[in-house]
């Protein structure tokens, strides 16, 4: 029982993936060609936003708009801990410092730990949407906003979203609340390429316009000649465009089936000894897509264990929470929701190619595990 399965994945849709690669291949579209430019106007549109920009990984994507906002030395970024550390490594390739606040119950920044860290240096703010769950979107831009005002001048909303294509908040898609949003292409996202991707999303065109030139050694390829000095290589390769075209056809379909697991899930699990990722907080609110489904136990090594030995792979992520983590040098923290989390969260197999009989293979697995 693997916890993606990438042969089944790829097995179902494989004609399509070989056409649009053989296309790539024997036209020789491989750098900034049509199927790049296409996929940016695909994701834009279906985010309802202005712009997008494609780049090779969602660290990059947050950390030239980082750039582009000129976030920098001196200034500082709220970010919540329980989170993949790209999220920190951006603000700090940028000259800044991570400031890091805790979760609530749902694993999301909470906004009351966000306020507390607010300061009169905070520059930006950067709600990481976790497991397919957008923030509380609401709280945290009001609260910024009276910040703002308070200290003479704009902080900035900045989406980690990585994890959350197609979630939403009150209607509107993870990514597209802030000044940017950021997102992953890696293989196990929920629209993932055959290796690393990301995109850098936005209203902003002159943020865009940066963006692009970022990514490309500053060059300007219309006049071939350097704008505003050094840049970076960080270009989507045409032919993951190409993938990625093929793949987000099916991604409303994908996350329908994300949905009906956890919704099984939910059935076959609930009454046992474990926290559920399923929360009634403003529930009408939230539309969640299950990048990953993370149950919580007291027991969860044992269960990890256990599962292992059943033949069922599972992931623990960050089993040591960030500001624990010596050798980044974050300093002295006490948030006590990010270190219970790590001690507890079990991501069981979640993926649209999972079958009902699996999904109940692992219910009745982790069933007889608590029996």
């Amino acid at each position: 029982m693997p916890f993606v399965d990438y042969p089944e994945h790829y097995g179902r849709i494989w004609e399509e993936i070989q056409e649009a690669v053989g296309q790539c291949l024997l036209g020789g579209d491989l750098i900034m060609r049509e199927d790049m430019f296409r996929f940016e106007d695909k994701l834009a549109r279906m985010l309802h936003l202005r712009k997008a920009v494609s780049l090779n990984s969602g660290t990059d994507a947050l950390w030239f708009g980082l750039k582009a906002l000129g976030v920098g030395p001196g200034d500082e970024v709220v970010v919540p801990a329980h989170t993949f550390v790209a999220s920190l490594a951006a603000i700090s390739h940028v000259g800044a410092t991570p400031v890091l606040c805790d979760v609530g119950k749902d694993m999301c920044m909470s906004p009351d730990s966000m306020v507390e860290h607010l300061t009169p240096k905070t520059r930006a703010v950067m709600p990481v949407h976790l497991n397919g769950r957008c923030c509380d979107m609401e709280s945290i831009k009001n609260a910024v906003d009276d910040h703002s005002r308070r200290i003479g001048r704009q902080v900035f909303v900045v989406e980690d979203a990585a994890q959350a294509l197609g979630a939403t908040f009150n209607h509107k898609h993870a990514g597209a609340m802030g000044e940017f949003g950021a997102f992953s292409f890696y293989p196990a996202k929920m629209l993932g390429c055959a290796g690393d991707g990301g995109a850098f999303v936005t209203n902003n065109d002159v943020l865009a316009q940066k963006v692009e030139l970022l990514r490309d050694h500053m060059m300007n390829r219309a006049h071939k000649n350097i704008l505003f000095g050094y840049g970076y290589n960080s270009r989507l390769d045409n032919i993951q465009a190409a993938i990625l075209n093929v793949k987000l056809k099916y991604l409303t379909r994908w996350i329908k089936r994300r949905r009906q697991i956890a919704g099984m899930y939910r059935k076959g699990l609930r009454g046992l000894d474990l926290v559920l990722p399923h929360y009634d907080l403003f529930k009408e609110c939230y539309f969640d897509v299950y990048q990953n489904y993370v149950v919580r136990s007291n027991s969860r090594d044992s269960l990890e264990e256990y599962l292992e030995a059943e033949g069922v792979e599972t992931m623990v992520s960050w089993r040591l929470p960030l500001h624990n983590q010596s050798c980044l040098g974050l300093g002295l923290y006490h948030l006590p929701n990010t270190e219970a989390i790590s001690k507890t969260c079990l991501s069981l197999p979640m993926y649209p190619e999972l079958t009902d009989t699996r999904v109940g293979t692992v219910v009745e697995k982790v069933c007889s595990f608590f029996d």
